[in-house]
């Protein structure tokens, strides 16, 4: 009985090293071909899932994750705010694009904590129509808001900022001009039975297809 165990547990172990064997041999031999003819993966704008078609701009805008690590604005395969441009802040990370061309207007943060709230009040009156408008949160977005800079948000397309509170993660795209409710917006509470970090919830990532302004 102890040989036929012995005999069996080697034919396993054989049995198991040629499937592995024949399993890396086959993946090495793919990768290498592929290597070979030069294939890569499909890589689109903004390193989205998707592409986007003729007459639409690929953005991908990111939050921030608690109060570490900041958020980022992609644009037509372009990086507008990151950690890396050193061009973001604590609470509002704001970019402002061209509708028709896609160019970069300006870009610009606001302290919502202990910042002054007339300086983005400002800035929003100051959005000419056709512009795109890109948001992104980053520690806290909403301590210093007041009705009158929610109603200036509200007008850009969002829905959620009514409902923006302390801490909470926010990601937005909207536009001047725009007549209906942007589809392109998503918001977490912090909660702190669901926060993903101790006192912030997760981060948000938001990606899509921004149309063309061709009027």
């Amino acid at each position: 009985a102890g040989v036929i165990r012995y005999v069996a547990l080697l034919i396993t172990l054989l049995g198991t090293w040629f499937i592995v064997q024949t399993y890396f041999d086959h993946r090495w031999k793919v990768i290498s071909l592929r290597s070979w003819l030069g294939e890569q993966l499909p890589r689109h704008k903004c390193g989205n899932q998707k592409s986007c078609p003729q007459n639409y701009f690929a953005f991908k805008i990111i939050s921030g994750a608690a109060n570490v690590v900041g958020p980022s604005i992609c644009f037509d395969n372009v990086v507008l705010m990151s950690s890396v441009k050193n061009n973001i802040g604590r609470g509002l990370n704001i970019a402002l694009v061209n509708g028709t061309s896609g160019q970069l207007l300006k870009a610009d943060t606001f302290d919502m904590y202990s910042g002054d709230i007339n300086k983005l009040d400002t800035f929003l009156q100051e959005i000419k129509r056709g512009t795109i408008v890109l948001v992104a949160s980053y520690d806290d977005p909403a301590t210093k808001m007041n009705d009158k800079v929610r109603a200036q948000f509200v007008e850009l397309g969002s829905s959620h900022v009514s409902n923006l509170g302390f801490r909470d993660n926010w990601v937005f795209l909207g536009a001047k001009g725009l007549k209906s409710k942007s589809p392109f917006e998503e918001h977490i509470k912090n909660d702190r039975e669901t926060n993903k970090y101790d006192g912030w919830p997760e981060m948000l990532e938001l990606e899509g297809c921004a149309p063309r302004k061709m009027d």
